[in-house]
């Protein structure tokens, strides 16, 4: 598989085994769960194949495997059928074995909310067994007593279920009895089902089909583990009060159903092993630790963690293993790992053992600086030896002269030395050696010396000499070297105390940014004069020439009765200039030359004065909120009606149908509606006559202008005219669409 932990992967490679021989499939089985090997549903698959084949030994040795590991009740039931069907035809022997198997069962996975059927599966095989003597009778209604009292009281899906059951078979064994029995456990009965109300709450959050895999950082993974962390916090608490050991177990199941699905998270396998040393069982947080390392081998933390539970319980042998294969042979191992066990062993088995690995370890590849440095703080704070520590930090310096980090901390253990001779000698020596854009720091850090332990002129000296060195480093270049305020702040301050308020602090600091990006902003400025007074060419050497910027001087209003892909150097001539203040000159003030203000003639009035009142384009983008507020502003022109009486042709109109109510005019109750309708007519007033207008292209049109064109020739004796005249009213209408537009009378 490319990818070793993907879900659709191992879904088709189980696909994939279940169609093959078992002979086959069992490298396909063990490719998968090598993989996945909390996965109880492959484990299921992989144990059905052996049954199908018969395989009696494998199927024992596969349940050995994930038996412990794998608490999901469909596995586990599997496991309690294969037992009884192995033990079916042995008699009393095979039944006992049975009961062993149910036991074993319900004392791993008896507390899981899906128990309810194995629970009922067990009762149902105890009432089946033959009971010859009255003793015998006796003795299996009291084993099927406790396995009701037990189920009674563990909140799953069938508690109910389990507690009519257990009034059923106490009144049909003794009803005096019964009485005594069931008002005993219906407390406890109560509190179970109130718990499994809660408990099925959290349950229903975690999602039981995924499979095992590292964290990716993905949401869906985020929300299994706080459900998870959610239900381990709410079995914590205990809330069935029930006594300590049987908290105990059922917090353990927790643990162990949440690493099938969290298994490469090493927080849980913590958790659990911390959970268990707190409750006092050392063995068995010890398990979890060697669990966890075999689960995630590459994990560091758990075995710092479980070699601090073992040193912590004085077993240093055992941790002192650990350590060693944190190391390994020597070559892969890390400079904290050398730390630690130096460390280790000078907790344990004294300053000699530390020193000797030391000296071993100091020839390694992987050891880097901080293992100078720790072991020679080590020698110093806890040995009190200061010339060891010295003679370490000075064989270090040979090897890691060019690392700014390891001249810091030798200098500061010079300061504890109080040897100032010493530490100027130091930063000299690596000052001399270290790049500029590497010694930031180490300037840095000589500057505070000077200011805490030199004299003025020193101290001076120090900052003038930092500031040419660095200036070569950074962009300001010779404004660097320049002195300002700020100096006088960083001379005169300690710790959190400045000698100037927090304000004027700001202020400094803006000021010395301002001053840095100075340079920058000038560039920015001049490139922007220099577009304005030459568009669409770049003056600034500087700009990358990948870059292409527009020529805003050749754009032109957009005309939709210009074919596409002509390329018209002017405007049309049937333009017309909007009659506009700045209509007369084609460039607007900033030097770029405005865009031309033309109307094409087929614009509607309304739009046409809607666009005369907008405001002269300044270049390609316009001011959005100045032309919203002359949207908001403009008042649009009602032009007078004309009334065009034309007796010998019919009414412009589709209706034929005699109706006079779609042609009468209804007033109106707004006066921007009126002028709507006047605004539509005056569109139209160039046509009088629907014989008139040309063709259009629209379908639709074309059958509203043959129906007006039938209309209007049906109409020649003039009666419809006549009456239009009588009544002194005239409609007008769009000769397209055949709707009016206004009338009069």
């Amino acid at each position: 598989m490319e990818d070793k932990y993907s879900v659709e992967s191992a879904e088709a490679l189980a696909n994939e085994a279940s169609r093959l021989p078992i002979s086959e499939a069992v490298p396909v089985y063990e490719q998968l769960l090598a993989t996945f090997p909390t996965a109880a549903k492959y484990w299921k698959q992989y144990v059905e194949a052996n049954m199908a084949a018969n395989n009696d030994d494998a199927i024992k040795q596969i349940f050995s495997r994930c038996l412990l590991n794998c608490l999901q009740i469909p596995l586990w039931r599997c496991y309690i059928n294969f037992i009884r069907k192995v033990n079916e035809k042995k008699g009393l022997e095979g039944q006992e074995e049975t009961r062993k198997a149910f036991d074993f069962m319900l004392g791993y996975v008896g507390s899981d909310i899906g128990s309810g059927p194995v629970w009922t599966d067990y009762i149902n095989f105890l009432k089946s067994l033959p009971a010859q003597s009255p003793q015998e009778e006796s003795q299996r209604m009291i084993a099927v007593r406790k396995v009701y009292q037990k189920a009674i009281v563990t909140p799953t899906h069938h508690v109910e279920q389990h507690w009519r059951d257990y009034e059923n078979f106490e009144n049909s064994v003794s009803r005096a009895l019964a009485k005594g029995l069931i008002s005993e456990y219906q407390p406890k009965y109560n509190s179970a089902r109130a718990v499994y109300r809660e408990r099925k709450k959290y349950f229903d959050e975690i999602d039981w089909n995924i499979l095992a895999v590292p964290p990716s950082g993905s949401l869906k993974e985020e929300l299994q583990w706080t459900a998870w962390k959610r239900l381990l916090t709410f079995e914590k608490e205990n809330p069935q009060r029930i006594d300590t050991v049987s908290a105990n177990k059922r917090i353990s199941f927790t643990y162990e159903q949440c690493l099938m699905y969290l298994y490469h998270y090493p927080d849980i396998w913590y958790d659990y092993a911390t959970w268990h040393a707190k409750s006092g069982s050392i063995d068995s947080a010890i398990k979890v630790y060697q669990r966890s390392l075999k689960a995630l081998p590459d994990c560091a933390l758990l075995r710092y963690a479980y070699a601090e539970l073992e040193e912590s319980r004085g077993a240093i042998q055992a941790a002192k293993k650990i350590y060693e294969s944190l190391l390994g042979d020597g070559s892969n191992a890390t400079a904290l790992s050398h730390i630690q066990f130096i460390r280790f062993l000078r907790r344990t088995e004294g300053v000699e053992a530390a020193k000797k690995y030391f000296l071993d370890a100091h020839k390694s590849p992987s050891c880097t600086y901080h293992v100078y440095v720790a072991y020679a703080t080590m020698a110093f704070c806890m040995d009190k030896d200061a010339k060891i520590a010295h003679n370490v930090f000075e064989v270090g310096l040979k090897r890691f002269m060019h690392e700014p980090g390891y001249i810091l901390e030798y200098a500061d253990f010079l300061s504890r030395l109080n040897d100032d001779r010493n530490i100027r000698a130091l930063f000299e020596r690596a000052l001399s050696s270290l790049p500029p854009e590497e010694s930031v720091e180490v300037w840095k850090r000589f500057s505070q010396f000077e200011q805490t332990y030199g004299d003025l002129a020193s101290m001076l000296k120090v900052e003038q000499r930092r500031k040419e060195a660095l200036a070569k480093t950074s962009e300001e270049g010779a404004s660097a070297v320049e002195n300002s305020l700020q100096d006088v702040v960083s001379r005169y301050s300690f710790m959190d105390l400045w000698p100037c308020s927090s304000n004027e602090l700001d202020h400094l600091s803006r000021q010395d940014w301002l001053t840095s990006n100075m340079k920058k902003k000038v560039e920015k400025s001049t490139l922007a004069n220099e577009t304005d007074k030459n568009p669409g060419q770049l003056l600034n050497p500087n700009i990358s020439s990948k870059l292409v910027y527009p020529d805003t001087s050749r754009m032109v209003v957009y005309d939709p009765r210009q074919k596409s892909g002509s390329i018209t150097p002017s405007l049309p001539s049937t333009a017309t200039p909007l009659p506009s203040s700045s209509a007369p000159s084609l460039l607007s003030t900033s030097g770029v030359p405005a865009m031309p203000q033309v109307v094409p003639k087929a614009l509607p009035p309304a739009l046409a004065a809607f666009i005369a009142s907008l405001p002269p384009a300044d270049g390609p983008l316009p001011d959005v909120d100045y032309v919203l507020s002359i949207c908001l502003q403009s008042t649009l022109p009602v032009p007078e009606a004309k009334l065009s009486i034309q007796p010998q042709v019919g009414p412009a109109s589709s209706d034929v149908s005699g109706s006079s109510k779609s042609h009468l005019f209804k007033p109106t109750r707004g006066r921007q509606h009126g002028k709507r309708k006047d605004a539509d007519r005056q569109d139209d007033d160039e046509t009088s006559t629907v014989q008139s207008q040309p063709l259009p292209k629209d379908a639709f049109k074309i059958r509203q202008l043959r129906k007006a064109r039938v209309a209007a020739g049906s109409v020649q004796t003039g009666a419809a005219s006549y009456s239009s005249v009588q009544t002194g009213s005239a409609s007008y209408g769009s000769g397209l669409s055949g709707e009016q537009s206004g009338s009069y009378g």
